[in-house]
């Protein structure tokens, strides 16, 4: 992917960007190769703990917190180039969610809370929200778990869904009802009872996604974020996941392609490689001009994702064209793999299965599309 940086330059691909860009590409094929990716497959925590730390120290869950927390001081525009490059290899880490809920912070903490929190986020430590509930509802505001206040306390109760990277999570920011208006609240992991984590079977195991019982979970009233700000930093985290997400799945997109033409190029039917049937030749011509407009509007998106109005439009159409070119590259993938392609061998199928998992999580295609006539029309 290299060698498409220098097409960049007129959407706003910035040096940080480049520079993040040239780290990770050599770090995630260096630690994620696929035969790691399977090996983690079994592995109960689902990444490799080692790893992390090195995540940690090279600075990249800082990249988006302000200096006076202990981050970089750069933008999820600078978060991009590091979560493509682990969609791309299928990098298994608390990256995406840890950086959420460091967005939260930054959007919706109080000063004391930014000091504690972002600070152990900016350190290396791993954090997660929870949002989703059995409604499916991708309003982030229409929320059926309930904190209630009792004393200088909240009783919550409820429970939260597909929680990804809960069990490695030290601390959970959890949205909820409080006094009839969403609110959001920090949970620490030793807040929550034995059992309150249930893993959940999900359809791509390369992550881990946990079902949350938050009943008779009670916590300080100094772990409620500013609810005067709690609606703008809902809309900015529902955002900043499509953006994170696209940049994994434009990645992922790209790996499935070379995966295919690796074996078009090798693989002989009737005499001649099988790539040499128009075809195959096509759809896959078809899945790499698709790669290059998903990467484009998402590079688009980063550029312009602080831009009021013009940013959510970038960012919900990179997100449909990125959920678009992983999930056609993998099928096509799957169907010219022939038998092979639909065992769980297949390099594809973990692709698939990605772009299926990361439209359940703040939104799909349509429901992008959805917004985005109602911004556009």
């Amino acid at each position: 992917m290299e060698n498409l940086n220098s097409n960049l330059a007129g959407i706003g691909f910035s040096d940080e960007q480049r520079d993040l860009l040239d780290v990770a590409t050599s770090f995630c094929r260096e630690k994620s190769p696929m035969e790691k990716v399977r090996a983690l497959l079994d592995d109960e925590a689902g990444h490799d703990a080692s790893i992390w730390q090195e995540i940690g120290e090279l600075g990249w869950l800082a990249i988006a917190i302000p200096e006076e927390f202990g981050g970089v001081g750069l933008g999820l525009a600078e978060v991009v180039p590091v979560a493509e490059q682990m969609g791309l290899h299928l990098f298994a880490t608390p990256f995406i969610s840890s950086t959420l809920a460091a967005q939260v912070l930054v959007k919706a903490g109080t000063d004391e809370q930014k000091q504690i929190f972002l600070t152990k986020i900016a350190g290396g430590e791993a954090a997660t929200v929870a949002l989703i509930e059995d409604s499916g509802n991708w309003d982030l505001g229409a929320t059926k778990v309930s904190a209630a206040r009792e004393g200088d306390r909240l009783a919550l109760t409820g429970t939260k869904l597909l929680v990804c990277d809960a069990a490695a999570a030290k601390f959970l920011i959890v949205s909820v009802i409080l006094d009839g208006a969403p609110a959001l609240v920090i949970l620490e992991q030793s807040d929550l009872p034995e059992g309150a984590l249930r893993r959940e079977t999900i359809v791509d195991e390369t992550k881990r996604s946990y079902a949350v019982t938050l009943d008779g979970v009670s916590v300080p009233i100094d772990r409620l974020l500013d609810v005067d700000k709690t609606k703008d930093a809902l809309a900015h985290l529902q955002l900043s996941g499509n953006l994170l997400i696209a940049a994994e799945n434009c990645g992922g997109a790209m790996s499935v392609i070379q995966y295919t033409v690796d074996y078009l190029n090798t693989r002989k039917q009737f005499g001649k490689l099988i790539g040499s049937y128009q075809a195959v030749k096509h759809p896959t011509v078809s899945a790499y001009v698709n790669y290059e407009k998903s990467r484009s509007h998402l590079y688009s998106a980063a550029y312009s994702f602080a831009e009021q109005g013009r940013g959510e439009v970038a960012t919900r159409m990179a997100a449909v064209q990125a959920e678009r070119a992983i999930s056609f590259a993998a099928d096509r993938s799957i169907q010219f793999h022939g038998g092979f392609g639909f065992t769980y061998d297949c390099d594809a199928q973990l692709f698939r299965r990605r772009a299926i998992f990361n439209a359940a999580l703040f939104g799909d295609e349509i429901y992008q599309k959805r917004k985005l006539a109602e911004l556009l029309l």
